[in-house]
């Protein structure tokens, strides 16, 4: 006599805490992703003040490291790395101000110059509206009154008199209220918006001094979280991401000084006003990505307003700045940055609509190192990489 016995599936003979984490599904995805979303663009001054940190630890890490080799302990060194960053950048802001400083005292005259311009372009529209009238059929044209029939038109429309015409004229009080700088107005109205800027940044030289004295620490925590070989995986990307924000940072920053010494030769060669804050604002914008030429062109067009009236002074400033971007960014940025990053453009021009449309303009400063970043961890994790391929070049 034979007895059959039903097999059972092991899966679910298993307890449910040993199957494994269920799938999860899209939907929950989907949620997921518009939270991190929405936590990004809400919380967008301390993500940017915390990705603004970490990179320039990543930056000062190796000064850091030769002054350890001086026989200095660790907090001491990045105390003195700190230091200098925070003395260059002061010593930076100053020249720009006092640059500056002189600017605002010729704002009146920009915005008289300005405003001439405006409404020249403003009568040449009207020309142009004049012009396309005649070419149009005459029942489409405004007819014109007659002057007798305007005359009586005016009357008409003229407003009746309230009081007694031989009563004395009322007494009007008028108030001069002093007129205000458009760049007090500007600041005012944006005077929330650069409280919180301001706050944020003062935070970001005491959280580089923190990473970097306690990156020993923090680096033997992050890696206590993972177990055998996922330990090895999450140390290569570490260090994939510190070299990648290394390279990039520097090397952008060897083009910027390159791009500003040499627009601002060229500015005092043509004696634009205020060389010394156009020429680096003109070097350093011409490196944003996609957008760099125009923005380079802002600085030295709005400088040369009160003082170039020829078109002739406007096109030599915009072909000589163009040169200089082309030659930075298609000889010079393959092989100092390009080498390093290997995104490939779609890739980049996503990443630049999604983090400036989330972070606006400093968006578009930190959203290749993002990726980047993101690209390094995915060719690292093998499950990751077919990601690490989309975006890579």
């Amino acid at each position: 006599m034979s007895v059959t016995v039903p097999i059972s599936d092991p899966v679910e003979s298993l307890p449910v805490s040993s199957r494994g984490p269920a799938p999860t599904s899209f939907p929950v995805k989907l949620i997921a992703i518009a939270c991190a979303i929405a936590m990004l663009y809400y919380g967008r001054a301390f993500f940017v003040t915390l990705i603004s940190a970490i990179i320039i630890t990543f930056i000062l890490q190796p000064f850091v490291l030769w002054f350890m080799r001086m026989r200095l302990p660790r907090a001491l060194a990045s105390f003195v790395v700190c230091t200098i960053f925070v003395l260059l950048v002061y010593l930076v802001g100053v020249g720009l101000v006092t640059q500056a400083s002189g600017l605002i005292d010729d704002l009146p005259g920009y915005s008289q110059k300005i405003g001439e311009l405006i409404e020249g372009g403003a009568e040449r529209v009207r020309e142009v509206e004049k012009g396309i009238a005649q070419f149009m059929p005459k029942r489409l044209q405004e007819p014109a009154l007659p002057p007798e029939l305007a005359k009586k038109t005016k009357k008409a429309k003229a407003p009746l008199p309230l009081t007694d015409p031989n009563a004395p004229p009322p007494v009007v009080e008028v108030r001069v209220q002093p007129e205000q700088s458009p760049l007090l107005t500007f600041v005012y109205s944006r005077l929330e918006t650069i409280y919180s800027v301001t706050l944020m940044a003062s935070f970001v030289p005491f959280l580089v001094y923190f990473m970097l004295s306690w990156s020993d620490h923090m680096q033997r925590a992050f890696l206590s979280l993972f177990d055998g070989p996922d330990r090895v995986v999450a140390s290569r990307s570490m260090e994939s991401v510190a070299v990648m924000a290394r390279a990039y940072m520097a090397g952008n920053f060897v083009l910027g000084v390159i791009l500003a010494v040499l627009s601002t030769i060229f500015f005092i060669f043509i004696s634009i006003p205020y060389p010394l804050l156009v020429g680096p604002l003109s070097g350093f914008l011409s490196l944003v990505p996609y957008i760099g030429l125009p923005l380079a062109l802002l600085p030295p067009f709005l400088s040369a307003l009160p003082f170039f009236t020829k078109l002739g002074a406007y096109l030599i400033i915009a072909s000589v700045v163009g040169t200089l971007h082309l030659f930075a960014l298609n000889l010079l940025y393959p092989k100092i940055v390009g080498a390093r990053v290997h995104l490939n453009p779609l890739a980049v021009t996503v990443a630049l609509m999604f983090w400036g449309l989330i972070w606006g303009g400093i968006g578009l400063v930190l959203a290749v190192p993002i990726v980047a970043g993101i690209k390094a961890v995915c060719d690292n994790v093998a499950a990751w990489k077919p990601y690490g391929k989309l975006l890579g070049d």
